[in-house]
């Protein structure tokens, strides 16, 4: 059994036991989540979520992700910046679907 939740403004493919980076949620280690915004579950799809259908899921960690950098210039005029961004995330593992 396979679902489409929408979490972070993002979409993501689950199966039960999968582990997945997700937008930082307000969780703590080893908390239990819901996820209700369901857009599809084993071809069944919503408008645009599926009424009664559920993710259940374990919060494993959460981190940042690498550093990306990010330089901006502009040729011929002296413009140099260069800066760095940490992405928070969210390490979830997929319990159970319930459709």
């Amino acid at each position: 059994m396979f679902a489409v939740i929408e979490t972070g403004s993002k979409q993501y493919i689950v199966k039960e036991g999968d582990i997945l980076k997700v937008e930082k949620l307000n969780a703590s280690k080893g908390n239990e989540i819901e996820f209700d915004k369901v857009l599809m579950v084993d071809g069944k799809v919503g408008n645009p979520y599926v009424e009664n259908a559920k993710v259940k899921a374990t919060v494993i960690t959460q981190g940042k992700a690498k550093k990306i950098i990010v330089f901006k210039f502009k040729r011929r005029k002296g413009f140099k910046k260069k800066i760095g961004h940490r992405q928070h995330f969210t390490q979830v593992k997929i319990t159970q679907i319930l459709a």
